[in-house]
């Protein structure tokens, strides 16, 4: 879309006047910031993608998914009655 309005020369306009606005003491300070927001930016992108992900079918015996029960249960599995 800029493509074809984008030229060199605006490209060296544009970084004078971050250069004139941030100085040349910060523009260290203000990259790093960029890349670091960038990072936690596609950091959060690839949690998202791999929530959206769907869950293997064969890894699971059943569709239900298995919730701890409230009832302790001994080691065969069986409900535990003791008081």
């Amino acid at each position: 879309m800029f493509g074809n309005v984008f030229t060199g020369w605006h490209l060296l306009i544009v970084l004078a006047v971050i250069l004139l606005l941030f100085g040349a003491a910060k523009l260290p300070a203000l990259a790093k910031s960029m890349g670091q927001s960038a990072r936690v930016f596609k950091g959060e992108m690839k949690a998202m993608k791999d929530d959206d992900k769907p869950v293997d079918a064969g890894s699971t015996s059943s569709s239900v998914e298995a919730t701890p029960s409230a009832t302790p249960r001994t080691s065969d599995g069986s409900p535990d009655t003791k008081p």
